[in-house]
């Protein structure tokens, strides 16, 4: 995108995250499953996509079933899109109140308990609800968490999300080369958080069973765990009926069944993500192309 295209949508977007500055959250519950349930039955968001998807990940469900679980992702998606348009407000301070206002954090012991270990402290999320409110939620609660992430285009709009997140107490490793900064974060006992639900190509990642599919995840969180001795701690987050984004910080992950392998710990982790989605199977990103070459069983005969 050009520096003069993007001028646009910069006003747009911040027109528009003004606007919802002032929208009741109540507004957002109804406005967003309106908003999902239009897009869905017209067809103009990847609705094709996210419908194989479905398909794929759950066979034994009916037509009927798979359609009324992609409706309900889109009335997510709904809910998501004024959700994210909160990082662009105008309003200082108002991410931070925001996140505070929408967010409940669970489970905040067992972070601390995996911290005073003094080793530092790998969480690995998805994303489902508003993932993002995963490490906002952990940042208010004086986490200090860095998210490895990737750097946004154009940079206006990495230097609006950054400053958001950076309200609540985020820092960010951005990779590729995330990895110096990921070990200077755990060698002073810190936090750092990795999604573990993405399409990771080699040398990232390596094929691990997803919803039954052997497809590329990500594979650091095991090796980086053993190397520097830090505690794996699951992190997991979704959207109540009443809007609370529930963040609930699970126990220290045990990887010792993996006996240091790399892609024996991925499939542990990748295990534990696919309870997640399947609990909440309507929050998960299904527009994400996460099975990108994914290798899927033989039909039973």
């Amino acid at each position: 995108m050009s520096p003069f295209a993007s001028v646009p949508l910069r006003v747009l977007l911040t027109g528009l995250g003004l606007a919802v500055s002032f929208l009741p959250r109540r507004a957002e519950l109804v406005l967003g499953p309106l908003l999902g349930r239009f897009v869905c039955a017209f067809g103009l968001f990847k609705v094709r996509r996210s419908a194989e998807h479905i398909a794929l990940c759950f066979p034994e469900k009916s037509p009927a079933e798979r359609a009324a679980l992609l409706r309900a992702n889109y009335e997510h998606l709904g809910i998501l899109f004024f959700e994210y348009l909160h990082f662009f407000s105008p309003i200082p301070g108002h991410y931070r109140r925001y996140a505070a206002k929408i967010s409940r954090l669970e489970g905040l012991a067992n972070w601390r308990r995996a911290h005073d270990k003094g080793k530092g402290v790998i969480f690995f999320s998805s994303h489902l609800g508003f993932w993002e409110m995963s490490a906002a939620a952990g940042g208010l609660a004086g986490m200090a968490p860095t998210v490895v992430t990737t750097v946004l285009k154009p940079k206006w709009l990495d230097a609006q999300i950054t400053a958001a997140r950076r309200s609540c107490g985020i820092a960010a490793a951005y990779h590729p080369g995330s990895l110096p900064s990921v070990m200077r974060v755990l060698r002073k006992g810190g936090t750092v958080a990795f999604m573990n639900d993405q399409y990771a190509p080699p040398p990232m990642g390596s094929p691990v069973v997803f919803f039954g599919a052997s497809v590329n995840t990500l594979t650091v969180v095991g090796p980086l765990a053993k190397r520097t001795g830090a505690a794996v701690v699951p992190v997991t987050v979704h959207r109540d009926p009443d809007g609370t984004q529930v963040v609930a910080v699970e126990p220290e992950f045990d990887l010792s069944a993996a006996g240091g392998d790399a892609t024996a710990s991925t499939q542990l982790i990748a295990a534990r993500v696919e309870a997640w989605v399947r609990a909440h199977p309507e929050q998960w990103l299904w527009i994400h192309r996460r099975f990108k070459a994914a290798v899927w069983p033989a039909p039973a005969a």
